[in-house]
């Protein structure tokens, strides 16, 4: 297979990380006899810095051409103290989700059984989790029209749903919950909130073209409470863009760390593979970052975009191989675990690297 793969780094981490999934995708298409090609494009912070915007013209057009996208994170601390910047890393990022018509969010949480003493749950709860994310990437209060009042005292952001807009994402996660346990939850607010009634009658609508899926509904708060009581109760989440931005974050618990879970954003064209953690400008150029959720993005751009499974699963059983082995980064490392089995960044993507 000859593909072409468009590597944007982004800011702080994202610059370490995607070092080794890249490298991680180099391997499997020398093991598996594959054509990538690859190019970088600015993003950003960094972008911001060298032009003055967050996605120069020319990035994006690299994005249009490309196969598949391998992305870091953006983000910069300096925007977060400044409420006034008029030019922000965040605004890349949207712009990409919006041109590239990346209107659903695919965030798995899968747990590695050797990473049940990670997390600050208890493993006889999390044991046996498996779940499936669908955000909506492209609408809700993040592309909802905005502004302040009263001589900037008052603010407002508008919350906005379009009934195509939550068909179609209801669609990818009813087609993905007749592939696994036929189990879909839909998260909304609908007794307090507009957009999410419209939310939730077109979920209904949806739901009588699949009637062998068990349909449940819940509010965001009581999802995000059972989401830490009961992790397995939940297969497929489809949800708004708000509400799944904060849902898998919490589900970052689950896995142990955000340094181990991947996610995909597509659509209309070209996939984006991407770590759901950000920027992590307090360990930048430390060293430390955990790449593995970097080397879990590319397994789900060489399955969903290349439809390469055994691939995909050669990288995904490669860190089941390093976390068996004890190897740690210190985002994951708990108690018990060796000082000298703690590795950084570079040092444990080799032990990835070799067992590809």
């Amino acid at each position: 297979m000859k593909k072409h793969i468009l590597v944007v780094p982004g800011d702080g981490i994202g610059q370490e990380v995607t070092v080794v999934g890249k490298k991680a995708l180099e391997k499997i298409a020398a093991k598996f006899g594959h054509d990538f090609t690859y190019d970088e494009a600015l993003m950003g912070h960094v972008a911001i810095e060298a032009t003055g915007d967050p996605l120069p013209a020319e990035s994006l057009e690299k994005m249009r051409a490309s196969d598949a996208i391998l992305f870091g994170a953006v983000g910069h601390a300096k925007y977060d103290n400044d409420p006034h910047a008029k030019v922000r890393p965040e605004q890349g990022l949207l712009k990409m989700r919006k041109e590239l018509g990346l209107f659903a969010n695919l965030r798995p949480i899968k747990l590695f059984d050797e990473l049940l003493g990670a997390s600050s749950i208890k493993p006889e709860i999390l044991k046996g989790a498996d779940i499936l994310f669908f955000r909506e990437l492209t609408g809700d209060v993040y592309f909802g029209e905005r502004g302040r009042l009263n001589e900037g005292t008052t603010a407002y952001d508008t919350m906005i749903y379009s009934k195509y807009e939550v068909e179609r994402i209801a669609r990818k996660a009813f087609d993905a919950a007749m592939t696994r346990g036929k189990k879909l939850m839909s998260v909304d607010k609908a007794n307090v909130l507009e957009s999410s009634r419209l939310w939730r009658e077109t979920v209904l609508e949806v739901a009588q073209d699949y009637p062998e899926v068990e349909l449940e509904h819940q509010f965001i708060d009581a999802a995000a409470m059972l989401l830490i009581k009961d992790p397995k109760r939940f297969d497929v989440v489809v949800t708004g863009n708000i509400f799944g931005d904060i849902l898998t974050d919490e589900a970052s618990q689950i896995a142990g760390s955000m340094g181990m879970l991947a996610s995909a954003s597509v659509g209309e064209s070209t996939g984006v593979y991407e770590p759901i953690h950000g920027s992590g400008h307090d360990i930048a150029g430390k060293g430390v970052a955990n790449p593995m959720a970097s080397v879990l993005s590319a397994a789900l751009l060489l399955d969903i975009s290349f439809g390469l499974k055994a691939e995909s699963e050669a990288l995904i059983n490669a860190i089941d191989g390093v976390l068996k082995a004890g190897w740690r980064t210190r985002d994951i490392a708990d108690k018990t675990t060796p000082a000298d089995k703690i590795l950084g960044t570079d040092a444990i993507g080799k032990e990835i690297l070799d067992r590809i």
